[in-house]
C-alpha cells in the first residue's frame, strides 16, 4: 500500500505529524502525538506479564482502583489500574501492604502521556515484608502496654502554647495554624521543622519531641504530616519514635495523615487526629462556642437564682401571714391567763403546804415539850448527878459522904450524900 505524503516544498522542513520519531531531527522534528502513538504501538506489543510485589497504594474511584505495587527488594514500583469489570472478579480483601502476584499489560495513554498497567487478575502471596514487620512491633508495643488508654496523657483545655512538628512550608502547618486561629485568635505555636518522610523523618522528629518536650510553655505537641502512602509514612511506624513519643512527659497528637492512613504512630500518641485540620479542632477550644456556653451557664445561673429568690420570699411571706408572726403579742396574751391561774394555784398550794406544815411543827414542839426533863423537873422532880456527870438510878451510886449535884427546875445545887435511907424515913 502506497502512503500518501504531502507535499513539501524545498527548503521547508516538513509537518511534524509525518516524521517518524527514528527520522527526526533538530530540522525536522516529530510531534508529542506522533511519538506517543508510536510509543503505545511499541508497548502494546509486549502483552500481559505476571509480576509480583507489594501494594503500597489503593485508591477507588467510582468503581475502578488506581494504585501502586513495589519490589520489597529495590524499591521500584509500578502504577496500576483495575477497571470494575475486572475489580468483580478479584479477592474482597485486598488492601495495602498486601503482597500479591498480579497479571498485568502495559498501557501507554496517548493524550496524556502516562504510563501503567492494567490488571487482568491479582490474587495475594501473603502480608508484605513491612506490613510483616509493623504487625509484629504491633503486637511487641500492645504487650507492653504502649497502646492503653490508662497511660495516655489528657490534653490541656486551653494550651498557652502549642508545639508544633512537620515540614517548613508545609500544607499541613499552614492547615494547623489556619484552623486554631479561627478557633482561638489568641492562640500561640512554637514550631520545630523537621523532614516527614525519608530518612531524616525519624532523628529530625525525635529531636523535634525532645526540644518541645524540655520546653516548659509548651503544653501539648502536634506532630501533622498531610497523608500519603504506606511507603512515604513508614518513619512514622519507626520504633524509635514510637518510644520517644511514649517517654514524653507532653501530651502528643499524632496528626500524620488521612482517615486511610494508621501509622504506629496513631495508637501510641495521646490522641490521634485524622488529619492536621482535625488535630487543630481537637486541641483548640472554639471562642464561639466557648461563649455560647459561659451565655448559657450564665442563663442557667440567672434563671436558678431567680427562682431561688422566688421561692424564698414566698416562703417568707407564708412564714409571716402566721398569727404568730403577724401579732406576736397575742400568744403573749393568750398565755398571760393561764400563767396567771398557774401562779395562783401555785401560791395556794404553797400557803397551804406552810400551814400544815406549821401545824406538824407545832404537834411536834408539843410532843417534845412533853417528853423534856424540864417538863419534868418543873413539876417539882430533880436529878441527882455524880461529879463526873453519872445520873444517880441507884442510891447505891452515892454512898455517905459523895459529893452530888442535884439539878431542879431551876439551876442546880450541891450536896452531899447522908447514904441510903429506909424508904419509911423518906416518905416521911
Amino acid at each position: 500500500m502506497t502512503t500518501f505524503q504531502p507535499a513539501v516544498a524545498p527548503g521547508q522542513a516538513p509537518p511534524p505529524d509525518s516524521v517518524h520519531p527514528r527520522d527526526s531531527s533538530q530540522a525536522a522534528p516529530t510531534s508529542v502525538s506522533r511519538l506517543n502513538e508510536t510509543i503505545r504501538g511499541f508497548v502494546e506489543k509486549w502483552g500481559s506479564v505476571w509480576v509480583e510485589g507489594e501494594i503500597t497504594s489503593w485508591n477507588q474511584r467510582g468503581s475502578n482502583v488506581f494504585g501502586r505495587m513495589k519490589d520489597a527488594a529495590t524499591d521500584a514500583t509500578i502504577s496500576f489500574r483495575i477497571w470494575s469489570s475486572t475489580l468483580q472478579r478479584l479477592p474482597d480483601d485486598l488492601k495495602l501492604g498486601d503482597h500479591v502476584i498480579a497479571c498485568v499489560k502495559a498501557d501507554y495513554f496517548v493524550k496524556s502521556g502516562d504510563f501503567t498497567f492494567a490488571v487482568s487478575a491479582m490474587r495475594h502471596v501473603g502480608l508484605g515484608d513491612q506490613l510483616e514487620k509493623l504487625e509484629r512491633l504491633r503486637a511487641q508495643l500492645r504487650a507492653e502496654g504502649l497502646f492503653d488508654a490508662a497511660r495516655k496523657k489528657p490534653l490541656p483545655f486551653l494550651p498557652a502554647v502549642i508545639g508544633l512538628i512537620t515540614g517548613e512550608k508545609s500544607d499541613a502547618e499552614k492547615d494547623v495554624h489556619r484552623i486554631a486561629e479561627l478557633r482561638w485568635p489568641q492562640v500561640r505555636f512554637r514550631t520545630a521543622y523537621a523532614a516527614v518522610q525519608g530518612d531524616r523523618c525519624v532523628p529530625d522528629t525525635i529531636g523535634a519531641l525532645k526540644a518541645l518536650d524540655a520546653d516548659p510553655q509548651v503544653d501539648v505537641i502536634i506532630i501533622a504530616r498531610g497523608g500519603g502512602d504506606p511507603q512515604t509514612l513508614l518513619g512514622f511506624s519507626d520504633e524509635r519514635m514510637l518510644r520517644a513519643v511514649a517517654a514524653a512527659s507532653t501530651p502528643v497528637v499524632s496528626a500524620i495523615g488521612h482517615e486511610n492512613d494508621h501509622p504506629l504512630l496513631d495508637d501510641v500518641a495521646d490522641l490521634r487526629a485524622s488529619t492536621p485540620s482535625d488535630a487543630a479542632k481537637r486541641v483548640v477550644p472554639d471562642v464561639a462556642e466557648q461563649r455560647a456556653l459561659v451565655g448559657q451557664l450564665r442563663s442557667r445561673l440567672t434563671s436558678r437564682l431567680t427562682q431561688r429568690v422566688t421561692h424564698d420570699m414566698v416562703q417568707l411571706e407564708q412564714l409571716r401571714s402566721r398569727p404568730a408572726l403577724r401579732a406576736p403579742e397575742s400568744m403573749i396574751d393568750a398565755r398571760a391567763q393561764q400563767l396567771w391561774l398557774q401562779l395562783v394555784r401555785g401560791r395556794d398550794l404553797v400557803d397551804r403546804r406552810l400551814e400544815a406544815q406549821e401545824r406538824r411543827t407545832s404537834e411536834l414542839r408539843s410532843t417534845l415539850r412533853a417528853l423534856s426533863p424540864a417538863s419534868t423537873l418543873a413539876r417539882g422532880y430533880a436529878i441527882a448527878h455524880l461529879t463526873g456527870g453519872a445520873i444517880v438510878r441507884d442510891a447505891a451510886q452515892a454512898p455517905a459522904g459523895e459529893r452530888i449535884i442535884v439539878t431542879v427546875g431551876r439551876g442546880s445545887l450541891a450536896a452531899r450524900s447522908e447514904g441510903e435511907v429506909a424508904e419509911s424515913a423518906a416518905t416521911e
